[in-house]
């Protein structure tokens, strides 16, 4: 009888499965550096390196890199994308706060003054999915 309670118990986590989402950088300049990916779940996150719900980094490749970010739960996201040319683990900026490295989103391109606002790079991540950001 204990047996079957456990397994009662344990089927709910059994349906949770965990995702796996592919983000395909399009246009990275150079094969030097890294790519990083930061997701964020909530607008008063976004893009504060300190409140990144998850993050991954791979070494860049010229045209096309490929981030997984596993182990998601299914839910609401928005994508961030930096290309760490000098590996410094820092999104270089000029002193007016400018990218000097590439940036990306998800759903959108920079905004002529300033990044976007997560309510226009949120997405649905409901099952293992590819999306495709690119640096323009």
């Amino acid at each position: 009888m204990g047996k079957f309670i456990f397994i009662v118990l344990l089927m709910p986590m059994l349906g949770m499965s965990q995702i796996d989402l592919s983000v395909e950088v399009k246009g990275v300049p150079s094969g030097k550096g890294k790519i990083s990916v930061a997701l964020y779940t909530e607008a008063e996150d976004f893009l504060k390196f300190d409140r990144v719900f998850r993050a991954s980094s791979v070494s860049a490749k010229e045209n096309t890199t490929t981030v997984v970010i596993d182990d998601l739960p299914s839910g609401n996201y928005a994508v961030a994308v930096f290309h760490d040319e000098n590996s410094n683990d820092e999104l270089d900026v000029n002193w007016l706060g400018i990218p000097r490295e590439k940036v990306a989103f998800s759903n959108t391109k920079m905004k002529l003054f300033g990044p976007p606002a997560f309510k226009d790079c949120v997405f649905n991540v409901p099952r293992d999915m590819i999306i495709e950001v690119s640096f323009k």
